[in-house]
């Protein structure tokens, strides 16, 4: 058995757009995701009701309390809390408040980040994150959301993957709003930097607002970053370099570089290219102090999961549903190398695998291969903690099955099954084993 540490954060997550539906009820107004969905969501599907969390989510907190969760990752609407520029929506706000006290009312500790995703049409309409005017609207969103929750919500969550809400959605159009910019390499870094400024200060300026205004004494703040991962495949001295010189090459990387958004946010220097456009009076406001580097992580990129001519991969090597590498050592090495650059302690914000999950004969949802995943990658994690890594949590990606952006409704990240067309959720075998692992905090037979 794989012990764990005591008060260790076993979690899952979630994300507003992707479970809660209810696109135009209680005054919610469109975000990108609704309004530019048309045309670009696999089987030109939308996320108008998703999983319907925004009425079932009593019934999915009793779930994540049979489960035994410890944290609960979820995610604020902003177009459902600010359907206009300088308007609240207390009925927004309230489904806040009510999800949270059942939160704490189930014992489980609730994670909240504030971005992930879903910009108000309104923001975009008046440019979006290529608007510096979008630092003083995120800023107003913050401490509407601060002022309501934090009474019940401690860990708090700034953004989530910037690296792809800007390089997908404003430069390769594979995520809302689908922008494309066919510019050559050195314009397309001058039009990152200038976006990645303005998300840069409102992460800045949102952790001042949390640390001003938080009701709870001490409150835990950090982000979910994504990044290209790199593991070393012969550990030996000349391997383990190579790994991590990838892992944070910006000149490859471009916004999937993690040290693009860490080195600002955490060593309070401009890496390459953004040392153009950030001044020193930025950086203060951006370099602000956290407590955990937050890390979403699912493959290693020298296995090239998504790349047409592998590198280190191997025909027919392990993958997901979506075509992602299974690569089980990343979890050791990532947190291995962004804490020895940034030492901060590490939360896995996300991990997990899309599966082909159906409902059998029997009527239950077996998904072995999901166990099988999550096993080894925990282990790594072990391994990790065990070179003495500070991890103070483990959050599986996802809760429940949800609407996967582009992907729509095809991949199955959950360990609870969804029934788009009733609702029913299922709890999965990987429901069951990871009980199993939280109430005895560590890993041990797989099958158990």
């Amino acid at each position: 058995m794989k012990l764990f540490p005591e008060n260790f954060l076993w979690g899952a997550a979630s994300a507003s757009f992707q479970i809660e539906g209810a696109r135009n009820e209680d005054g919610k107004t469109d975000s990108i995701w609704d309004a530019t969905a048309d045309g670009h969501i696999k089987r030109n599907l939308n996320g108008d009701k998703a999983c319907d969390h925004y009425h079932r989510y009593r019934e999915d907190i009793a779930l994540m309390k049979e489960l035994g969760l410890k944290s609960y990752r979820f995610s604020v609407s902003w177009p459902r809390v600010m359907p206009q520029r300088g308007i609240i929506n207390e009925k927004g706000l309230q489904f806040y408040r009510d999800l949270t006290g059942e939160l704490r009312r189930a014992g489980i500790e609730p994670l909240c980040t504030l971005y992930h995703w879903d910009l108000p049409m309104w923001a975009y309409n008046e440019g979006g994150w290529e608007n510096p005017q979008i630092i003083d609207e995120f800023k107003e969103y913050v401490q509407t959301v601060v002022d309501a929750l934090s009474d019940k919500v401690r860990y708090w969550i700034t953004f989530n993957e910037p690296a792809c809400f800007i390089g997908f959605g404003y430069f390769e159009g594979r995520q809302a709003p689908f922008k494309t910019n066919t510019m050559t390499k050195e314009q397309r870094f001058s039009d990152l930097a200038y976006i990645s400024r303005n998300v840069l200060l409102c992460h800045g300026y949102a952790v001042k607002i949390i640390r001003e205004r938080s009701k709870l004494a001490d409150p835990q703040i950090g982000f979910a970053l994504n990044g290209r991962n790199f593991v070393a495949y012969d550990e030996t001295t000349d391997g383990i370099e190579k790994a991590r010189n990838e892992m944070f090459d910006i000149e490859k990387g471009f916004s999937m570089a993690v040290n693009w958004w860490a080195d600002p946010m955490i060593l309070g220097k401009a890496p390459q290219y953004l040392e153009k456009v950030l001044t020193q009076e930025d950086l203060k406001v951006i370099c602000q102090p956290l407590n955990f580097f937050g890390y979403n992580i699912y493959f290693a990129n020298n296995y090239n999961a998504d790349a047409k001519s592998p590198d280190l991969g191997w025909p027919g090597m392990p993958r997901t549903q979506l075509g992602w590498a299974i690569t089980p050592e990343v979890l050791y090495w990532s947190p291995k190398f962004l804490y020895e650059r940034y030492h901060l302690p590490i939360l896995i914000t996300e991990n997990g695998m899309s599966n082909l999950d159906f409902v059998m004969s029997d009527g239950k949802v077996h998904d072995p291969q999901r166990i099988d995943y999550m096993y080894c990658y925990l282990s790594k994690l072990y391994r990790a903690m065990n070179d003495g890594i500070p991890v103070i949590g483990y959050t599986a990606w996802a809760f429940t099955d949800n609407f996967e952006w582009a992907e729509g409704c095809d991949p199955r990240f959950g360990l609870v099954y969804v029934d788009y067309r009733s609702q029913q959720r299922i709890p999965k075998d990987s429901f069951y084993w990871y009980q199993q692992v939280i109430r005895d905090n560590g890993v041990g037979d797989i099958m158990q």
